[in-house]
């Protein structure tokens, strides 16, 4: 079996994995896990450590939503799943249409040799041919089809900080032409043990602003020592069954289907988050404009 059928293979049962359908929550699940979620956070600038392998460096005008009240605020928003490996969500202060969700995956040390030679139109060519190929299951399970609309920004490595950062646009399939595509933009930073993801949910037309918040949060990402990339024992550490490549089609295909659901959710409640009406939208409002989350 070739690489790219391995991986599209791969890619159909992670897009299976990822896209069963959440329970509904009701308004008043919702509404308690928005309240909750003021109460647990916490507000920059101080730092918050993750996972026993790194600490962000909380920018002042961000707030972290830690777990469990993080995992809750996603199945608020429509998402399923246990949430084991998220540690945490960010927001703006302000009423900006973005959000980023944060965690640590234990994968073992990621090898980034075969980000040399990567072929950008190849891994766009593998990614649809594997969204195609779920498709199918995706519409058995109730869940719209998705169309895989291109590269908003194609897989970018930077060796020496061990970062990588790339984004899929979406939609549902058959969509408008003039409806509204979604965007990840997703952020990696490699580690000893695995790699921290930060995930940017927001709109394709307000990437190019709102991608600098993803940077800078990136940016204040940092590993504990003895943790670093560059701590790696060959020895001694286990080493993961998947390089940069893999991380990009096999595991960003699985977090597709869960942030185009978050990101439905924000592309409907955009406007009632910032206006304030009454319900869940009055609570987002709140929690969104909140200069001074309790810690």
């Amino acid at each position: 079996m070739t690489t790219t059928a391995w991986i599209a293979r791969a890619l159909l049962c992670l897009l299976m994995v990822g896209s069963v359908p959440a329970k509904a929550e009701t308004e008043a699940d919702a509404a308690k896990a928005w309240a909750d979620a003021q109460q647990a956070a916490k507000a920059g600038p101080q730092d918050i450590p993750l996972a026993g392998q790194a600490v962000l460096h909380l920018p002042e005008d961000k707030v972290f939503i830690p777990q469990p009240q993080a995992a809750a605020v996603m199945r608020a928003m429509g998402n399923p799943g246990s949430f084991a490996d998220l540690e945490g969500v960010v927001f703006p202060k302000g009423k900006q249409g973005w959000f980023a969700i944060l965690r640590f995956e234990k994968s073992g040390y990621v090898k980034d040799d075969d980000a040399k030679d990567w072929n950008a139109d190849e891994l766009l060519k593998s990614y649809r041919e594997g969204t195609e190929a779920a498709n199918e299951e995706r519409v058995k399970m109730g869940v719209p089809a998705l169309e895989i609309t291109g590269w908003a920004e194609k897989p970018a490595y930077t060796a020496d900080q061990h970062r990588l950062v790339w984004a899929m646009s979406s939609r549902s399939k058959g969509a408008p032409a003039d409806e509204e595509a979604g965007v990840n933009y997703n952020t990696y930073a490699l580690g000893r043990e695995g790699y921290l993801s930060l995930n940017l949910v927001t709109d394709l037309k307000d990437l190019g602003t709102h991608k600098a918040e993803a940077q800078g949060l990136l940016g204040a990402l940092e590993f504990n020592e003895g943790k670093r990339y560059a701590d790696f024992n060959s020895s001694t550490d286990h080493v993961a069954e998947y390089g940069l490549a893999a991380l990009v089609l096999g595991v960003g295909a699985k977090k597709l289907g869960f942030l185009a659901v978050a990101f439905a959710f924000l592309a409907k409640f955009a406007k009632v988050i910032i206006l304030g009406v009454a319900g869940v939208g009055a609570l987002a409002a709140k929690f969104f404009k909140r200069n001074k989350p309790q810690a």
